[in-house]
């Protein structure tokens, strides 16, 4: 699945921050489905030119003969053509807060990323359950074919602000490394069922191979994802869920026991050199690292296909190890979203094309892949790879985004990946534990002076505890001293009296 999870995750963490994080078919009987809403309930009006904007790397060089071939599908099916706007992920919370505050004309905007519920308060995202209800039914159905959960946990209030893109809506985790030196140093990786295990994986990298760091930092420190394993953030990690349940009530993470130990565990490791002196400072990433041959492995969320995702992005092949296991919190389903901006001039027919982006498969795969025997060729029906003299590098639409995209199940699967990955992703969804808070999401409107205070204390302290530059005895008290200075007491107060209501209220 080629798709550039870290980045997205740093940049979700630039608004917050930026993380979040993931390409085949649908089943028929799930296609046939939404492709019966789709044509069933659609009463096609004027012609109408839908804007959509979105976060993206770069812009391609061929997206205008990319919009042009998606426009042809659009004109005849909805009688509507499309403008593609990608705005650059650094610019992007600043250049999408002036759109939607404005009155520049936006129709389809990506939500999510930290954002949401900021959104929603400002009226700045229209509700949906209407225009699901007559033009969204195909959304509706290949969301609902998965499990309901997932669409209802974009609620605020009762009411659908924000539709998630199908792709990886839960999230195990563990740790990946380089296939070359675990078959080198014959590392037995079936034993390996917990992060204790590792320090003596760690030790024989350190032993054999002393220029290359046996783990680097994935988002901001060593253990950063690692956490979600154990807590239900709510959102921003103030106040979270332990074991995704804890009969609702919130905690402080960073007095919880299982941080504690997380917190020893890596200064164990930096203390005896498998983690980088300067980890703390560093902002190399660490698919970077390992593709310049400097670092072993990295601690991550993950999903099925990640082997050769991660593979792809280093350049190097790579041996993924599931430690924890899978989850879905409002996080993992919220992150990425669309919306419809209260900008819109014709929100009818931009939910018409969202219905499509969930629904139609030749328009998705123009969006994830480009043009066929431009940007892409097919191998078999469903399985493609760059044409002949196409790459990477010289590709003029290579965005990789299509977890983006409305419905990723729908895509084709590139040469290499596992021909059954979607049909594995959607099992992965299907199964992974739920949190009991899922579908709530916290408005700090009333805490925002606090959040920011807390946030000054995260940021002086965190990533130093989390590399293990610092000693956890001494830090990690003084930590939370500060931070209740701050008012994390006053923050997870308004979190618990929040979820309360929300549980209260029917879970909506």
């Amino acid at each position: 699945m080629r798709l550039e999870r870290k980045a997205f995750k740093t940049a979700a963490q630039l608004l917050l921050a930026a993380s979040l994080m993931f390409t085949g078919c649908a089943s028929e009987e799930n296609r046939s489905a939404g492709n019966a809403a789709e044509s069933g309930n659609q009463s096609v009006k004027a012609a109408y030119e839908v804007t959509m904007v979105y976060p993206a790397s770069v812009e391609p060089k061929d997206l205008l003969a990319v919009q042009d071939e998606i426009n042809k599908i659009t004109k005849e099916k909805i009688n509507t053509s499309v403008k593609l706007v990608p705005v650059g992920w650094g610019a992007w919370p600043q250049q999408t807060t002036l759109m939607l505050s404005g009155n520049e004309k936006v129709d389809l905007i990506v939500s999510g990323l930290n954002t949401y519920s900021q959104q929603v308060s400002k009226g700045q995202l229209l509700e949906l359950d209407g225009y699901l209800a007559e033009q969204g039914q195909g959304i509706r159905g290949a969301l609902d074919s998965l499990d309901p959960d997932f669409l209802n946990a974009a609620r605020i209030g009762g009411k659908i602000y924000g539709v998630p893109s199908i792709r990886d809506l839960a999230a195990d985790y563990g740790i990946t490394m380089r296939k070359d030196l675990i078959e080198k140093y014959q590392i037995d990786t079936t034993a390996i069922h917990s992060l204790d295990d590792l320090d003596a994986v760690f030790q024989t990298v350190l032993e054999n191979e002393p220029d290359i760091v046996p783990t680097v930092k994935y988002g901001n420190s060593i253990i950063d994802t690692y956490l979600n394993s154990y807590f239900d953030n709510l959102g921003d990690g103030f106040g979270v869920l332990p074991g995704y349940d804890n009969g609702l009530k919130v905690v402080n993470m960073y007095e919880a026991p299982e941080y504690a130990k997380l917190l020893n565990t890596v200064r164990r490791w930096y203390q005896a050199g498998y983690v980088a002196k300067d980890a703390a400072t560093s902002t190399e990433t660490q698919y970077n690292l390992v593709k310049a041959g400097k670092a072993f492995s990295f601690i991550s969320h993950m999903k099925p296909g990640i082997e050769n995702q991660e593979s792809k992005l280093t350049g190097t092949k790579m041996v993924s190890i599931h430690l924890r296991p899978a989850a879905s919190m409002t996080y993992n389903i919220t992150s990425i979203m669309w919306s419809i901006a209260r900008n819109s001039k014709n929100p009818e027919q931009a939910m018409m094309l969202l219905n499509l982006m969930y629904t139609d498969k030749a328009l998705i795969n123009l969006f994830d892949y480009g043009i066929e025997g431009k940007h892409y060729a097919k191998l078999s029906d469903n399985i493609i790879d760059f044409p002949e003299g196409v790459d990477a590098s010289n590709s003029g639409y290579n965005q990789q985004m299509g977890w983006m995209f409305g419905n990723q199940f729908l895509s084709h699967i590139w040469n290499g990946d596992d021909p059954e990955l979607w049909d594995e992703l959607a099992a992965f969804n299907k199964n992974a534990l739920k949190s009991k808070a899922l579908g709530f999401t916290f408005n700090a409107d009333a805490v925002k002076t606090e959040i920011a205070a807390v946030m000054n204390v995260s940021n002086q302290y965190k990533i130093a505890l989390e590399t293990g530059t610092v000693d956890p005895a001494k830090q990690l008290p003084e930590f939370n001293k500060a931070l209740k200075a701050a008012g994390i007491d006053k923050i997870i107060a308004e979190k618990q009296k929040q979820l309360d209501a929300w549980a209260s209220a029917g879970k909506q």
